[in-house]
C-alpha cells in the first residue's frame, strides 16, 4: 500500500471515529495525524482531498449540492498551500540564519576577548553587553614590559555582521603593532591608515585608546571621534571630562592625533565608555548626564568591577531592561 493509501485510510479511521462519539481520543489522533502529515510536507489542499474521499468512503449522508462547495475549499486551500510552504521555507532560512549569526557571535566572543591586567596600583573593572547577537563595540587591553597599561574601546556606528566583521580587523592590526608602540596618538594614526585601506567610506569607526604609566601614575590619551571620558577627582569629588578631539578612523589617511595626559591621585578614577552608556534612552528621551554620575556616584566606594556591573544594571532598569545599543564601560580606579 502506498503512503497516500495509508494516510488516505489512517484519516478515515480518526473521522469515522469522531462521527460517531465525538470523543477526545480521535481529537488527540487528528492532532498527531497532522504533525505527520507536516513532516512528510503533505500540503493542506491535500488534507481537503483527504477529507472529501473520507466522507464519501464512509457514505455519510450529506446534500448533493454541498459537494461543490469541496471544489472550492480545495480552491481556497491550494492558495493558502502555496502561502504556507512559502512561509514553511521563510522559516528554515530564518533558522538557518539565526544559527550562523550564534556561531559568529561565538566567535566573535572568541576573537575579540582581552584579558584584564593585573596591576598592583590599579583596580580595573569592564563590562561590555550587546544590544544584539554581534557587538559592534570593542575594548582591549594591553600591559607592555615596563608594566604600563594601555586600553582601547571602539564603536562602529553601525549593528550585526558588517560591524563585528570591523572589529575583527581592528583587533588584528592592534595585534599586529610593532612592539613598544604603545603612544595613544601612534596607534590611532596607525589604525587609521589600516581602516581608511581596508573599510568601506560608509562605515565609521571612533576609538578612544589611553595609556596609564604606572610609575609617574600619568594618563596618556588620544581620541579619533569617541566619547569622551570622565576623570573622577576623589579629593573634590568632582567629574571632569576627559577632554580630546580628533577625526573618526579611516576619514583621511593623513590625519594626526593629538595626544593629552592626566595625573592620578590615590583614589582618583579614569571612566571610558561608548555612546550606549551615555546616550542610554527611556521613553521621555535621553538620560541627562548628570544623572549619569549620579549612578557612578552612588556606588564611587565600591571596586571597579562592581562599580562598572551596577551602573550596568541602573541603566538597564531605566530602559526597560531592553538595550537600545551597544553598552561598554571600562574603569580605572588608583588604589596605591
Amino acid at each position: 500500500m502506498e503512503f497516500r493509501e495509508v494516510m488516505q485510510e489512517k484519516y478515515k479511521e480518526i473521522l469515522e471515529s469522531y462521527m460517531k462519539d465525538q470523543n477526545e481520543q480521535a481529537l488527540y489522533l487528528s492532532q498527531k495525524f497532522s504533525r505527520k502529515s507536516i513532516e512528510h510536507k503533505i500540503s493542506p489542499e491535500e488534507i481537503i482531498s483527504l477529507h472529501k474521499t473520507a466522507l464519501l468512503d464512509l457514505g455519510i449522508e450529506f446534500s448533493e449540492a454541498m459537494l461543490p462547495s469541496f471544489d472550492i475549499l480545495l480552491e481556497v486551500m491550494m492558495a493558502y498551500g502555496l502561502a504556507y510552504r512559502e512561509h514553511q521555507n521563510l522559516r528554515t532560512i530564518q533558522q538557518e540564519l539565526k544559527s550562523e549569526i550564534e556561531v559568529a557571535a561565538n566567535m566573535q566572543q572568541t576573537l575579540l576577548g582581552t584579558q584584564v591586567p593585573d596591576v598592583d596600583c590599579l583596580d580595573i573593572g569592564a563590562i561590555s553587553v550587546p544590544a544584539r547577537q554581534m557587538s559592534g563595540d570593542y575594548y582591549h587591553f594591553v600591559q607592555d614590559e615596563q608594566g604600563a597599561v594601555s586600553v582601547a574601546i571602539a564603536d562602529v556606528i553601525g549593528k550585526g555582521i558588517p560591524a563585528a566583521l570591523c572589529m575583527s580587523m581592528i583587533k588584528y592590526s592592534m595585534d599586529s603593532l610593532p612592539e613598544g608602540q604603545y603612544e595613544p596618538s601612534q596607534v590611532l594614526e596607525s589604525l587609521n591608515r589600516v581602516v581608511e585601506q581596508n573599510v568601506d567610506p560608509t562605515m565609521f569607526i571612533t576609538m578612544f585608546y589611553g595609556m596609564y604609566n604606572t610609575v609617574n601614575h600619568t594618563f596618556y590619551y588620544s581620541s579619533a571621534g569617541h566619547e569622551p571620558g570622565f576623570f573622577y577627582d576623589h579629593k573634590t569629588k568632582d567629574f571632569k571630562e576627559l577632554y580630546a578631539k580628533g577625526l573618526l578612523l579611516g576619514v583621511s589617511k593623513k590625519t594626526k592625533y593629538r595626544q593629552f595626559e592626566k595625573k592620578v591621585e590615590v583614589g582618583d578614577i579614569i571612566l571610558l565608555m561608548s555612546d550606549g552608556v551615555t546616550e542610554c534612552r527611556t521613553e521621555e528621551g535621553f538620560i541627562e548626564v548628570d544623572t549619569l554620575k549620579g549612578y557612578i556616584q552612588k556606588y564611587i566606594h565600591l571596586e571597579a568591577q562592581e562599580i562598572a556591573d551596577k551602573v550596568y544594571k541602573e541603566l538597564e532598569f531605566l530602559q526597560g531592561f531592553q538595550l537600545r545599543d551597544d553598552f561598554t564601560l571600562i574603569i580605572l580606579k588608583r588604589i596605591k
